[in-house]
């Protein structure tokens, strides 16, 4: 059995993208490996927050992770703030790594451009993603692309310590689900799909009702062709539209083309928002079962536990190793 570490910023609700990119595989994961799920809460301060909103969106992002499926008899889930081993291990990562490759991140460099002044946990944000998932001995992580680069460090990291101090930590690798990693944005299909995006009408929220969704797969950009046919680099939008049919429906792309041949958009996207309602139908009925429940706070607190339990473990054995605390009798 593999360990698998997975964190989600709790940052706003979720989207369509989120679910069928990475939610949705995390609950055929557990089957079959040992699961640790974190909401992410210490990587959203890097930000300002308003900190109602935030306390909000992290029991949203909880129901949320155990509506789509996740087992808490099967995997961990926790909040990350309330392991206090993440911050701590986080400070012996910044120890060993070097600030070049740390100001080298594509994504501090594109969320600092142009500002007169960040935050410096922007800079320092890799050495604690690297400690929440080395805290766990984790064997893979599961991650979009655009994190490639951050797991990429992470191991650079594991290796650069067990090399100076001691095996102490395993070194992860990168699992990019082959089908669905990439859910575009619907009003701009060369951009992923991001809860963050200013255009509200470009991504589907995991919570938005009925109408919502119609009417944003309804605006979604297509081209002028009217042909149904997947083509990422000629045909984006399309593409994108039957990606989500595809994951939805379990077709093919070639039998969704099939099937679409000489019809046009109109139906087409009917069907997808059919489809995507149908989709997040159960997943809401759930989530508004947890939100405000006792489950949800037992889950939480168990799922601390766990965590804690591991995690200081690992910590431990890193501070043994550095020469940090006593020597104990």
């Amino acid at each position: 059995m593999k360990t698998v570490f997975s964190g989600i910023q709790p940052s706003g609700t979720l989207t369509l993208g989120n679910y069928l990119g990475a939610m949705k595989h995390f609950v055929d994961m557990q089957e079959d490996n040992e699961c640790f799920f974190c909401i992410v809460d210490q990587h959203a301060i890097t930000v300002p927050q308003d900190k109602i909103t935030l306390r909000k969106n992290i029991k949203s992002l909880a129901a949320l992770y155990l509506a789509v499926g996740i087992d808490p008899q099967k995997s961990t889930l926790f909040i990350q703030s309330e392991v206090p081993a993440h911050a701590q291990l986080a400070w012996i990562m910044q120890c060993v790594s070097y600030i070049g490759e740390l100001e080298r991140m594509t994504q501090f460099k594109d969320k600092s451009e142009g500002k007169e002044a960040v935050s410096s946990a922007l800079l320092t944000y890799p050495p604690l993603m690297a400690a929440d998932i080395l805290l766990y001995q984790t064997d893979i992580v599961p991650v979009g692309e655009d994190q490639k680069q951050h797991l990429e460090l992470t191991r650079n990291l594991a290796e650069r310590f067990n090399r100076k101090y001691n095996d102490i930590f395993s070194i992860p690798e990168v699992q990019i689900p082959k089908v669905g990693a990439r859910i575009m944005s619907l009003q701009n299909p060369v951009k992923k799909m991001s809860k963050s995006d200013e255009n509200q009408k470009a991504f589907i929220s995991m919570l938005d009702d009925e109408k919502t969704i119609m009417k944003k797969i309804k605006s979604a950009v297509t081209d002028s062709e009217n042909e149904i046919r997947f083509n990422r680099e000629e045909k984006p939008g399309v593409s994108n539209l039957m990606s989500i049919l595809s994951l939805g429906t379990g077709e093919s792309l070639e039998e969704i083309e099939s099937r679409y041949a000489g019809k046009g958009y109109g139906d087409f996207k009917q069907e997808v928002g059919e489809v995507v309602i149908e989709i997040l139908r159960p997943i809401q009925e759930r989530y508004n079962e947890l939100i405000d429940s006792q489950e949800l706070d037992n889950i939480l607190d168990e799922g601390a536990e766990r965590a804690n339990r591991k995690a200081f473990k690992t910590l431990a054995k890193a501070e043994r190793a550095m020469g940090l605390g006593r020597k104990r009798r």
